[in-house]
C-alpha cells in the first residue's frame, strides 16, 4: 500500500513541477541559503545528522514501541549479546543441549551464535550500558547515518552531505528494519562509509587519522559483511596502490601514513578474529558460520553446490532445511534469472524507491545520447565500480536482504545526490523544472513518514502490514515475548515445552534462550515426546514446567501433565497452575 502512495505522490509531483516549474522559488531559495550556510560547518552536521537520528527515533516511541525479536537471525544475534554481556566469547555446550537446538546457532563444541561479532558487540553494549539491546540499534544507526554524511563530504559539497545524511535518517533510521529489529545491517554500512570516506580524503591529505578511520572500516567489515566487505575493499585497494604509482606523495609518506596504519589495524583485527574463532570453534582458521553450516545446511550458499543428506534432532529443523533451505535452492537453481529480478527488486524499493527514483529518472531525458561511461567523472566512475563488484557479490549467493549490501549503503546516496546535483541544471523550454522537481524530492520522503506513522496496526507486529517502501519485517509471531514477560514476573523459575503442530511454519520458532541457560528465569525447550522428555524433566527438577503451542492462536501456557510430570520425578509442575499470572489464564 505505501509503494502505491509513494508512486502516487511522485506523479504528483513530477506533475506539479513540470506545471509550475517556479512554484515557492522565493521561499525555496531562502532555505536553501539558510541550509548551504549551516553546512558548511562540517562537524555541526554530523552533530545534526547523529542526534537528530536518535531525536527521531525516541519521538516514535509512542506509536512505535521497542521491537520484539521474531527472525531467527534476531535470536541469534542476541545470544550473541547475551554472551559478550557475560564478558564470555562463548559458552560451554549445555548437557541437555538437544532439547535447545535451534537455528543459527552453534551448540557445539561451544552453544554460541553463528553470526560474526560485530552486531552482537553492539547489542551488548546497549544491553550492558543502556539497558536493553535496542539501545545498540539505534546508536549503530546513528553512527551510521553520521559515517554516511562523513563520506559525502569527502565526496562532493558540504550541503549535498548534509542532505544525504538527513535523507538517510530518513529513509533508514525510522521505519526501516535496520532501525526496528536486532537483524543488522547499520553496522556493516557504517563500516563501509568509513572505508569509502576516509578514501578521498587519504588521496588529498594522507592524514594517519583517516587511514586509521579506514582500518576501522575494514575491520567492521569483516566482522559484519566480510563477503560483501571484501568486494567492496578490492577497488579501494587498487585506487591506493594508483595513489601510489602516481607518487603525488613519497613513498615513505605513503607507507608511514597509510600502509602502516592500515597494516597494524589488520592485524589486529585478524589476531582478534583468529581468537574469536578459536575460542568458538576450537580452531582459528574456522568461523562459527562455517560450524553452523556443516551441521544443518544441506545444500551450499551458491547454486552450484550440490545436495547432501544431513540428520536432524526435531522436526521443526528438518522440515526448514529439508524444505524452505531447500526449496530456495531449488529455485536459484531452476530459476536464476527471475532471482536475479527479485533481488534487484529487494535492493532498489530498500534504497532507493519511487522518491529517490526520480533523479534518475529524469536524467533519461536529460543526459545526451551515446553517454559513455569515460565520460562520467572520476568520482563516479569510482562509485559505480564499487557498487558493481558489491551488486555482482550478491548476484552469486541463494539469498539476498537488503542488509546484505549494507556495505555499499552510501554509495547508493552519494549517487542519488550525484544525480540531483545534476538534475537542478534541467531546464524544459527554459523553465527551471529540474530544480524545482528535485526540491520535491526531499519534501516527498519527508512527507512519507506520516503515512506509516499513522497506520493504526503500527504498535502491533501481529497485524503490522509490510510496510515495502522501508522493506520493513512483515508480521511476526510476538505471542512467545508476551508470554516471557508474564513468565519473568511469575515466582519460581520456569521451563517451557514447545509443541508445534505437523504444518508448523519452521520460520516461527519459539526454541530460543540467553548465555546462560541453566540460571534463566525461563528456558524454553523442545517437545521430544513423552518418553523424550523425561532425562529433560529430571535435570530441572526445580522449575514449573509448562507446555505450548504456538500454532494454536492465541497460544496459550498449560501445565506439563502430572503423570508424565512425575515419572521425570518432577512435582512443581503438577499443582501449578497458571492463574497465577493473572485472570487471563495465559491467553493473550
Amino acid at each position: 500500500m505505501l509503494v502505491v502512495i509513494e508512486c502516487v505522490l511522485v506523479a504528483v509531483g513530477a506533475s506539479i513541477a513540470i506545471a509550475f516549474p517556479r512554484l515557492g522559488n522565493r521561499t525555496f531559495t531562502k532555505i536553501e541559503h539558510k541550509f548551504v550556510t549551516f553546512a558548511k560547518h562540517r562537524t555541526r552536521s554530523l552533530v545534526l545528522v547523529g542526534l537528530g537520528t536518535l531525536a527521531l527515533r525516541i519521538a516514535l516511541m509512542p506509536m512505535l514501541p521497542i521491537p520484539d525479536p521474531g527472525a531467527h537471525d534476531e535470536f541469534s544475534y542476541l545470544l550473541s549479546a547475551d554472551t559478550f554481556a557475560h564478558l564470555r566469547l562463548a559458552n560451554p555446550p549445555h548437557p541437555m543441549w538437544v532439547y535447545f537446538e535451534t537455528f543459527h546457532v552453534n551448540q557445539k563444541p561451544t552453544y554460541v551464535s553463528m553470526y560474526y561479532p560485530a552486531q552482537g558487540l553492539f547489542l551488548a553494549l546497549g544491553q550492558v550500558v543502556m539497558g536493553h539491546p535496542i539501545w545498540g540499534v539505534w546508536i549503530s544507526t546513528a553512527l551510521m547515518c553520521v559515517a554516511i554524511c562523513w563520506m559525502l563530504q569527502g565526496w562532493m559539497a558540504p550541503h549535498w552531505a548534509l542532505l544525504g545524511g538527513l535523507l538517510s535518517i530518513v529513509r533508514l533510521g525510522t521505519f526501516s528494519y535496520w532501525m526496528n529489529s536486532y537483524w543488522g545491517g547499520s553496522v556493516a554500512a557504517l563500516g563501509g562509509a568509513l572505508v569509502l570516506g576516509a578514501l578521498p580524503r587519504i588521496k588529498q591529505e594522507m592524514k594517519v587519522g583517516d587511514s586509521g578511520l579506514m582500518g576501522l572500516g575494514f575491520a567492521l567489515l569483516a566482522n559484519s559483511r566480510p563477503y560483501e566487505g571484501l568486494f567492496l575493499s578490492l577497488p579501494v585497494i587498487a585506487a591506493l596502490t594508483v595513489l601510489l604509482k602516481r607518487k603525488i606523495f613519497s613513498r615513505r609518506v605513503f607507507f608511514l601514513r597509510v600502509v602502516a596504519p592500515l597494516s597494524l589495524i589488520l592485524a589486529i583485527t585478524v589476531a582478534a578474529m583468529g581468537y574469536y574463532f578459536s575460542r568458538t570453534t576450537g580452531s582459528p582458521f574456522r568461523t562459527p558460520y562455517a560450524v553452523n553450516a556443516a551441521t544443518y545446511r544441506p545444500v551450499g550458499l551458491f547454486p552450484w553446490g550440490q545436495l547432501r543428506p544431513v540428520s536432524y534432532h526435531n522436526a521443526a529443523m528438518h522440515n526448514y532445511y529439508a524444505g524452505w533451505v531447500t526449496q530456495q535452492f531449488r529455485f536459484a537453481v531452476d530459476h536464476p534469472l527471475i532471482l536475479l529480478i527479485l533481488k534487484a527488486f529487494s535492493t532498489w524499493i530498500f534504497f532507493i524507491g519511487p522518491v529517490l527514483c526520480i533523479p534518475f529518472f529524469a536524467a533519461c531525458f536529460v543526459l545526451p545520447y551515446g553517454l559513455r561511461f569515460r565520460d562520467l567523472t572520476r568520482s563516479t566512475q569510482f562509485l559505480l565500480v564499487v557498487l558493481a563488484a558489491v551488486m555482482f557479490a550478491n548476484a552469486l549467493p541463494i539469498c539476498s536482504d537488503p542488509h546484505y549490501v549494507a556495505p555499499i549503503t552510501c554509495v547508493f546516496y552519494a549517487l542519488v545526490l550525484l544525480a540531483m546535483r545534476t538534475m537542478r541544471e534541467w531546464r524544459l523550454r527554459e523553465n527551471p523544472v529540474g530544480i524545482t522537481m528535485m526540491r520535491f524530492v526531499p519534501l516527498l520522503a519527508g512527507v512519507l513518514l506520516v503515512f506509516p506513522a499513522m497506520s493504526p496496526h503500527l504498535q502491533n507486529r501481529e497485524t503490522l502490514p509490510e510496510l515495502m517502501t522501508w522493506c520493513s519485517p512483515g508480521p511476526v509471531n510476538t505471542f512467545r515475548h508476551s508470554l516471557q514477560d508474564r513468565l519473568s514476573q511469575t515466582a519460581g523459575l520456569h521451563l517451557v515445552i514447545v509443541h508445534y503442530d505437523a504444518a508448523h511454519d519452521p520460520r516461527n520458532d519459539w526454541v530460543y534462550n540467553g548465555a546462560d541457560i541453566d540460571h534463566s528465569k525461563v528456558v524454553w525447550a523442545r517437545d521430544m515426546g513423552p518418553a523424550g522428555n523425561l532425562e529433560l524433566l529430571h535435570y530441572f527438577a526445580n522449575r514449573k514446567v509448562w507446555s505450548v503451542n504456538p500454532d494454536h492462536l492465541p497460544p496459550t501456557l498449560s501445565p506439563y501433565p502430572e503423570s508424565v510430570a512425575n515419572n521425570g520425578t518432577n512435582t512443581s509442575s503438577g499443582s501449578a497452575t497458571f492463574d497465577k499470572l493473572g485472570p487471563e489464564r495465559g491467553d493473550l
